[in-house]
């Protein structure tokens, strides 16, 4: 039973909350691959480079033939792992071109007895489809303002409140500066966080706010797709401005249950901004877990590079928002008041 090919929209709307499977080798599947699916290869890494080799130096024929060979030991294992993976006996396949790995396990799908679904083009049309969704014209704000101004809190606030927000910091698992990796899962591949990033945005509307908090282009590893970000540096922003001490509290509230030693990585990180002397303060200081003095040598130094920063921004709309406390309830209101004003 030939599986129906579909489009790649057709193929994310119909396959939403169902069995999502990744025929491609490990090694594929971990450089990117679609949010929520699961890799069922049909050929391990090693098996995969094999037959490869063999199609180079001998031929399409040979290689297929090595391939039926190291598949169909494992095809009673393909049907009863999907079986007892399938909700409603449907399934959605793909693999890098839409080619012979994911037609012949969605044959074998359909031969015992599930409805499987292959996607048009494979995993190279899902990733040209997911650059192209980020060049759609959104209603972007962007919200700024110094380290220790309570941004992400304020998001989170946002979208508890039906606002339509998207949190870069948490998808690239980085905090954004130098002490962006603690607390924080390993990051993921480029692919993967923007695989990731698309399946948040895909489910918006476009027509309507999304919030979003500004970043440079690159959150540590990870890099703002090209076509989002250009309309992040046009989009108008909602500045924060909130006093120094009172963000130097916040930075120490975050970091009092933080490990010293990466505390101390962290700030050599940064040792050629902050200066000799300033780096060994910082390091002194830790040492005797003062963190209220490493908040404001580092906040120092990070409110500069800011300042430098938005300096350069005059193509955008800025709007001050002066708060004088951290009290997340009644900066939230008054964020949602300005974003209001301005659509």
């Amino acid at each position: 039973m030939t599986a129906e090919a579909l489009h790649i929209s057709k193929f994310l709307e119909l396959s939403n909350g169902e069995l999502i499977i990744d025929v491609r080798a490990p090694i594929e599947f971990a450089k990117g691959h679609i949010t929520n699916a699961i890799n069922i290869p049909l050929f391990e890494n090693s098996e995969r480079a094999e037959i490869g080799t063999l199609y180079k130096q001998q031929g399409k024929e040979v290689a297929v033939t090595r391939g039926l060979e190291i598949v169909s030991p494992k095809l009673v294992v393909f049907v009863n792992q999907v079986k007892e993976l399938s909700k409603n006996k449907k399934v959605f396949v793909y693999c890098f071109r839409g080619g012979m790995r994911s037609n012949s396990f969605a044959w074998l799908m359909n031969t015992s007895g599930l409805n499987a679904y292959i996607l048009e083009g494979g995993y190279k049309k899902y990733r040209n489809y997911v650059l192209d969704y980020f060049k759609l014209e959104k209603k972007l704000i962007v919200l700024g303002g110094m380290t220790g101004s309570g941004k992400t809190d304020i998001l989170k606030q946002l979208k508890l409140q039906s606002f339509q927000i998207i949190d870069l910091e948490k998808l690239a698992n980085h905090k954004g500066s130098a002490f962006g990796t603690i607390n924080e899962p390993k990051q993921n591949p480029q692919q993967i966080f923007e695989n990731n990033l698309f399946n948040e945005l895909s489910t918006l509307n476009n027509n309507l706010p999304i919030i979003i908090e500004d970043e440079s282009l690159t959150i540590g590893y990870n890099k703002i797709p090209i076509g989002l970000w250009h309309q992040m540096k046009k989009a108008p922003i909602i500045k924060l401005d909130i006093p120094f001490d009172l963000r130097v509290n916040k930075l120490v509230s975050d970091y009092t249950t933080t490990d010293i030693e990466a505390l101390k990585t962290c700030v050599l990180k940064i040792q050629q901004n902050l200066g000799t002397q300033n780096t060994k303060l910082c390091l002194n200081y830790l040492d005797e877990n003062n963190l209220t003095e490493v908040a404001r040598l580092t906040l120092l130094y990070y409110d500069k590079s800011y300042t430098f920063t938005y300096n350069k921004k005059t193509e955008q709309k800025i709007t001050i928002v002066k708060l004088n406390t951290m009290d997340l309830t009644e900066n939230t209101n008054k964020i949602k008041e300005v974003i209001q004003s301005i659509f």
